[in-house]
């Protein structure tokens, strides 16, 4: 299996998304996050992600050359329009822009719509932590969770992710998605040809199945039962609802080159820990006792350490990925 230093990867993918019509910067913009995100782990949203965001940028489902417009709505809140292009050059404004904005005011917010895919949400909220700030990212998704009792998908999978800095060491990340999983780990079992394990998804009829291909064309199991679903909603709401971004239902498959533009939409939060009664002591406190227990570790440490390893030995990468990635 080749092994590809980071930069390497990082490289290929910007190169084939360039030849498949995004401007130089979006694809390097792209190619940072898919890669970290392989790095880290997680793969439904790495590199796995390549050939379907080529086939839209070639179709024209995403606006490979789209630069995110920016209004300053109020002092503390950015309102920035994707333009139908990549969410990560959007989110890349947002993370960069809004440090300043905290300082100043305490707590500023950045919305997004016309959005895409924002891929490992844990990223942008980590980049804001390492800068000393909490942070708090929402994002709707197409259509993948029904109601509760219901079996039509109204809401998106719709991650949360939240991140707060430490007084020493790496920020803590927490990084879910409102689903049982992430959509994109059946993606990446489809395109493996392999089985989902049971309870993950549901069929078009509401049957649970084990066929990713069913799942992706039925709907996904909530986290929490009930209580996710309800979460679903409130994510839908701010992401969606308060940007004036295109609700799940609404949205065309962040899968597949089929259809308009999806539009979706992410909301991101920044709080400066010096404006308020607490701060990075007081987290450093209880992440302490966490790890102190034997047993208990912080959320994302296994994805760190993969990211220290990849950076250290570089990425696997299957001949069959490398081959599809080359192709484009």
């Amino acid at each position: 299996m080749p092994i590809l230093t980071l930069d390497a990867a990082e490289t290929l993918v910007a190169d084939a998304l360039t030849r498949s019509g995004t401007a130089h910067g979006n694809a390097r913009s792209v190619a940072r996050a898919l890669v970290i995100a392989e790095a880290d782990g997680l793969s439904g949203h790495g590199l796995s992600r390549v050939p379907s965001y080529a086939a839209q940028a070639k179709a024209g489902k995403v606006d490979g050359n789209a630069v995110p417009r920016v209004e300053q709505a109020r002092p503390g809140v950015l309102a920035i329009d994707a333009a139908h292009g990549f969410a990560y050059p959007a989110l890349e404004v947002a993370v960069a822009a809004l440090p300043a904005m905290a300082r100043a005011q305490g707590l500023a917010a950045a919305s997004i719509r016309r959005s895409h895919h924002c891929g490992a949400a844990g990223q942008p909220v980590e980049r804001l932590a390492e800068a000393g700030f909490v942070a708090i990212l929402f994002a709707n998704t197409p259509a993948a969770i029904a109601p509760w009792g219901g079996r039509k998908a109204l809401f998106g999978t719709n991650p949360v992710a939240f991140a707060a800095p430490r007084a020493s060491g790496a920020p803590v990340v927490v990084d879910l998605s409102l689903s049982k999983v992430a959509r994109g780990n059946i993606l990446a079992a489809k395109q493996r040809g392999e089985a989902i394990p049971e309870g993950w998804a549901f069929d078009a009829d509401g049957n649970p199945t084990t066929d990713p291909d069913a799942a992706l064309a039925g709907t996904m199991a909530p986290l929490g039962e009930a209580k996710g679903t309800a979460l679903a909603l409130m994510v839908e709401l701010l992401a969606a609802g308060l940007t004036g971004a295109v609700y799940a239902a609404d949205a065309s498959s962040f899968l597949d080159a089929k259809g308009p533009p999806p539009g979706t939409g992410q909301l991101v939060l920044a709080f400066d820990p010096a404006a308020f009664g607490g701060g990075v002591e007081r987290f450093e406190v209880l992440a302490e006792a966490i790890e102190a227990q034997e047993g208990a570790r912080l959320p994302g440490q296994r994805r760190l350490a993969a990211r220290a390893r990849a950076r250290a030995e570089g990425l696997a990468v299957s001949d069959a990925a490398l081959a599809a990635i080359q192709a484009l």
